[in-house]
């Protein structure tokens, strides 16, 4: 597992694909966040970080399935997957070790955002006035959102050796997931259904977390989610060996 680990970090970092991807991401996102008018946190007149949590989830929808269609779709187009398989590693080592190769990239990613809270925070009146708890909560949950992302990237890139499919799929999958369902139970005839349905929904649990106080319902549920399409993809890697 360790060994796919630092293969995949050396594959990133050797290349341009790390750089690549945390310059579109703080691009993208500091220019949403400091520059244009809609949603320039300047212009809010308080210390707020809520329109970077806001945006943020959207972005990675996009930006992490252009980092995982790679990851298996690439090995099995080459044919190398088969010569992986037939190492001493077991489907589970490859699977989680790409998975902790794409997650570590995310964190790495998210890292350089926490100067803004820096920034904020030293622009409040008085200097702190910002929900340091709220901050803190939405991070978790930022990390904790990247990882089913991840999760559902890879299970995408096992179903195909075309990566185009692979990012489109995962693309999908990961916005039906997190904004879909939430907007499919806001429906008016779902009735006594639309709580627990839009509890299920990954922007409810993020907004959750977001509010500052860290349940354990909602980490285990998004480990929960993480650990099922992991599951999948081992599932199908399991496939390939028979």
């Amino acid at each position: 597992m360790f060994a796919i680990f630092n293969k995949e970090i050396n594959s990133f970092f050797s290349s341009l694909t790390a750089y690549i991807v945390m310059a579109v991401f703080l691009t993208a996102v500091g220019l949403l966040i400091w520059v244009f008018p809609d949603t320039n946190v300047l212009n809010y007149g308080y210390a707020d970080l809520g329109a970077f949590f806001n945006l943020t989830p959207f972005v990675l929808l996009f930006l992490i399935p252009a980092i995982t269609m790679r990851s298996l779709a690439e090995e099995v187009r080459n044919g190398t997957i088969e010569l992986l398989l037939t190492k001493p590693l077991s489907d589970w080592g490859l699977v989680v070790g790409k998975f902790l190769a794409d997650w570590a990239l995310v964190v790495l990613t998210l890292a350089p955002t926490l100067l803004y809270y820096y920034t904020v925070y030293q622009l409040g009146n008085p200097v702190g006035n910002i929900d340091t708890g709220a901050v803190f909560g939405s991070y978790i949950g930022l990390l904790l959102l990247g990882a089913v992302f991840v999760a559902v990237g890879l299970w995408a890139s096992s179903l195909s050796d075309n990566q185009i499919v692979a990012f489109v799929l995962a693309v999908f999958v990961c916005f039906l997931l997190f904004a879909g369902i939430g907007a499919v139970a806001r429906l008016d005839f779902w009735g006594e259904f639309a709580y627990p349905l839009s509890w299920i929904s990954l922007d409810q649990q993020y907004a959750d977390l977001g509010r500052g106080l860290i349940d354990s319902r909602n980490v285990v549920y998004l480990l929960s989610v993480t650990g099922l399409f992991l599951w999948f993809t081992q599932n199908r890697i399991a496939g390939r060996r028979q």
